[in-house]
């Protein structure tokens, strides 16, 4: 690993975009170049770096001692994970600000100020103050746009989801266009869900805010990745005309199987009968319709004890898919047929989690609220194979470079851990981190999302 040279204090430049029109920007028709994309940075260009949220980099050498290579200070909190574009280490803050940052020094390659993010006091309840730019923002290699969403104020009473695509090299607006589903409450709604490409559309998640107020609704809202036609959306109202909550907000957001169909994990609703898709894991097709479910037999008694499955977004393994959230029990599924209610093909105690696991063969790592857990499921049973408490890294987990890489967050310090007993290999204390915050792996280098900015940490 390299130990690069530490930034100095950044100065933050703006270009405001203006809302509210619905119109792109002049140049909105172009694509960018291709550019020369340096080698030494292999791309991370989604959450957990692939559409499966796999978090998985075979490119990462061993690791050795641990050091910060640089801090890069910027205009607010990051609770996205950091992306590796053309070279660029990208980061969005809760100021709705995307940064184009240098991977060796930290130091501000372009800056994009998109919005007015949305002061607190504002929204019926929530935790993030201002909330602007919180799912991941997403890279689409075949028209070499950068997807980032926008929470906007664009009054004292009125709030927006704004869709832009970025050139990744200049951080230019290519374009951009309102991402609230026709007949949901804005102010009601978060953004946290990563974003993902797929099927020639963006995918965008939403759930509530923290402290479960206001009448949201658990959507997905797709639009193509030219920003023309109308939006597709998948919402619970569209089949129990009562249905609210069930929020899709996960950090690790959509994932996308092998035939290109969206999995979601939907979180607690109100209802306890009739079922409602909620407490769920939802297979959607490319333009958002519902072809699949599995719910716990159990649903109701989870929506009214808010133990559902909504906090970790479900993760693919071959043929399988498994699934963990707040209750404790796991579940693996079969892809083909996700079993509809109580059709799982094995149930084990596992652990209430919260984010996205990663993957190493058929080995899972679970973030849980305790430490992270091991989970081999090659065999169509979920087997636990290791456990650590050491330090309680809790934090969405990434793996590569012969270590599983997980923040505490209560704590702000980034563990490597053994991939094959969960000891712990090494640690650096990297600052104040946000809720589920996850690394980002690239060149050799650990890239850190924290609570003013980005931390760099590399090993000899």
């Amino acid at each position: 690993m390299r130990i690069g040279a530490r930034a100095s204090r950044l100065v933050v430049l703006s270009a405001f975009v203006l809302l509210g029109t619905g119109l792109a920007p002049a140049g909105a028709a172009s694509r960018p170049p291709a550019p020369n994309v340096p080698q030494a940075f292999p791309a991370w260009p989604t959450y957990h770096r692939t559409n499966q949220r796999t978090g998985y980099d075979p490119n990462t050498p061993a690791i050795g001692a641990l050091a910060e290579a640089w801090k890069a200070t910027l205009d607010g909190a990051v609770y996205a994970e950091l992306l590796m574009v053309h070279g660029h280490v990208i980061a969005a803050t809760e100021n709705d600000t995307v940064y184009g940052l240098d991977p060796v020094s930290g130091h501000v390659q372009w800056t994009q100020h998109l919005a007015t993010p949305v002061p607190l006091s504002q929204l019926p309840c929530g935790n993030i103050d201002p909330l602007g730019i919180t799912g991941t923002p997403a890279f689409d290699p075949v028209t070499r746009r950068l997807f980032v969403v926008a929470e906007s104020r664009i009054s004292s009473t009125s709030v927006q989801h704004w869709l832009y695509a970025l050139n990744p090299d200049t951080g230019a607006v290519l374009g951009s266009r309102q991402m609230d589903a026709p007949g949901s409450d804005a102010v009601a709604q978060q953004q946290r869900a990563a974003l993902v490409v797929a099927n020639g559309r963006v995918y965008v998640a939403y759930g509530g805010l923290a402290g479960d107020c206001s009448d949201y609704h658990g959507l997905v809202v797709a639009s193509l990745t030219d920003l023309t036609g109308s939006l597709e959306y998948y919402s619970a109202v569209n089949l129990v005309s009562s249905a609210i909550r069930g929020g899709i907000w996960a950090a690790s957001g959509p994932a996308v199987d092998q035939h290109g169909n969206i999995l979601v994990a939907v979180g607690n609703g109100r209802s306890s009968a009739p079922f409602d898709y909620s407490d769920a894991v939802l297979k959607l097709d490319a333009s958002t319709s519902l072809i699949d479910y599995f719910a716990p037999s159990e649903w109701a008694q989870d929506n009214a004890a808010d133990l559902d499955l909504g906090s970790t977004g479900p993760a693919i393994v071959g043929r399988f898919v498994y699934a963990d959230g707040k209750s404790g029990t796991a579940y693996l599924l079969k892809l083909k047929a996700l079993g509809q209610i109580g059709g799982q093909l094995d149930s084990a105690s596992v652990c209430a989690s919260f984010g996205g696991t990663a993957l190493l063969g058929t080995v899972l790592f679970v973030p849980c609220t305790d430490g992270i857990r091991a989970v081999d499921v090659g065999t169509g049973t979920i087997v636990v194979t290791w456990h650590t408490t050491q330090g309680t890294a809790t934090g969405p987990p990434v793996v590569g470079g012969g270590a599983v890489w997980s923040l505490a967050i209560s704590t702000g310090i980034l563990y490597a851990l053994n991939p094959s007993t969960g000891t712990v290999i090494t640690s650096i204390s990297v600052g104040s981190v946000e809720h589920f915050a996850t690394p980002m792996l690239s060149g050799g280098d650990v890239f850190v999302p924290v609570s003013d900015g980005v931390v760099a940490v590399s090993g000899a």
